[in-house]
């Protein structure tokens, strides 16, 4: 094969949306994820066992969300200039040693150790993941983000279902069984590895990648920057109450049992997982600033409606809820990465950690009001979260070319 041919070919692959890889680091996702979301489906539990309020629940999620968030742009920052491909793998194995440390936990503190573990296992495993998507979306960046989030999605919506099945009736011991799937997870990444090796190569070999002519100032792009992260603020807080509250505000409010309260929660979070698929195709064909100012603001008159209404209207707003507030993240992160090109690490691990962040700062904050308040005032607050979306129609429209 002559040099020209060869040359061909690398950009041809290079160019080509890699199925088998976007799924497999969505798999990878879904388990890593699903670990995670083990955390608050056991707050119930961990709760009365310990005899703790809600602001420890609170700290407990502050604790975890922190961890990730503080690390990840760091850990982006540095890939950018020397990516990891076995990072992935040591990532879950700091996820399995909090889920070991967890299971045995008798006090707070140990509660706490064993949080911050999975949270700096997260902080590895979410820029790298997601520069393999990027890698491996041939151009349809919005797409591969949402096809990455899918499994995210489907792994927080699946954790609280098995934890309802295995652990609550079985005890916290059995939450050292999902540290299988940790396992598992080390395992296919290091397989990702050897493709994410071997595609750097090709990526240097192509000299060329799709940049973004966005024309704007770096003062510009700084301030388009800080709105993206205040929808995420927005977003994640409204997030943070639902998955660390909504079994609370359904036991108190309709009297339900925790596992009957655990389904409903399953419900919401699979509708959040169904939505992710929405953002970044849509993005890609609409533009991503009109995607974001839809999936934020869009789900307000639905969020303001939740806390007046019945068991069964519940459940139905909170499916509508998850799936138009899915779509928000992929079309965000693609849209902040176009803002920057050249930074993919980067700007996930900014955008990744300021989404754990605000959910753990959110939660803590949340469980304080809950202590000072009730549930269900926490959630008449948290509605009004999403009319923030209105200050989308400041971002600028960007415009794609050939490198």
């Amino acid at each position: 094969m002559n040099s020209t041919t060869s040359t061909t070919a690398t950009k041809a692959l290079v160019s080509t949306t890699v199925f088998p890889i976007l799924f497999t680091i969505s798999f990878t996702h879904l388990l890593n994820d699903m670990l995670q979301s083990v955390i608050p489906s056991i707050y119930p539990l961990i709760k009365d066992n310990l005899h703790l309020s809600f602001s420890q629940i609170g700290l407990i999620t502050f604790t975890f969300q922190i961890t990730a968030s503080l690390l990840q742009p760091f850990v982006g920052h540095y890939t950018d200039k020397t990516p990891k491909p076995y990072s992935l793998s040591a990532g879950m194995g700091f996820t399995l040693a909090g889920l070991v440390v967890l299971s045995m936990a008798t006090s707070f503190a140990a509660i706490l150790v064993a949080v911050a573990l999975v949270g700096i296992g997260s902080s590895i495993f979410h820029p790298e993941a997601s520069r393999v998507a990027h890698l491996a979306s041939g151009g349809k960046r919005g797409l591969a983000q949402s096809i990455f989030q899918l499994g995210g999605n489907a792994g927080s919506a699946i954790g609280p279902l098995l934890a309802a099945l295995i652990i609550i009736p079985n005890g916290q011991k059995y939450v050292v069984w999902f540290g299988l799937a940790a396992i598992l997870g080390a395992f296919v990444l290091s397989r990702i590895a050897l493709w994410y090796k071997e595609h750097l190569s090709l990526r240097a070999k192509k000299g060329q990648a799709v940049v973004v002519n966005n024309g704007l100032s770096r003062t510009r792009v700084i301030v388009s920057l800080g709105i993206l992260l205040v929808l995420i603020f927005s977003k994640y807080f409204y997030m943070a109450g639902m998955s660390s509250y909504f079994t609370f505000y359904l036991i108190d409010k309709f009297h339900l049992t925790v596992q009957q309260s655990q389904i409903y929660l399953f419900i919401f979070l699979a509708s959040v997982a169904a939505g992710t698929l929405l953002g970044g195709p849509l993005g890609d064909k609409f533009g991503r600033k009109y995607i974001i100012w839809v999936s934020i603001l869009g789900v307000a008159p639905f969020t303001l409606l939740l806390p007046h209404v019945n068991l069964f209207w519940t459940g139905v707003l909170s499916v509508i809820i998850g799936i138009i507030l899915a779509s928000a993240f992929s079309a965000i992160l693609v849209y902040a990465q176009e803002l920057v090109p050249g930074k993919v690490g980067m700007i996930a691990g900014l955008f990744f950690g300021f989404a754990f962040g605000m959910g753990g700062l959110g939660s803590a904050l949340l469980g304080k009001l809950a202590d000072m308040t009730s549930i269900a005032y926490v959630f008449k607050v948290c509605a009004f979260l999403p009319l923030l979306g209105i200050i989308t129609g400041f971002l600028p429209g960007l415009r794609e070319k050939k490198g």
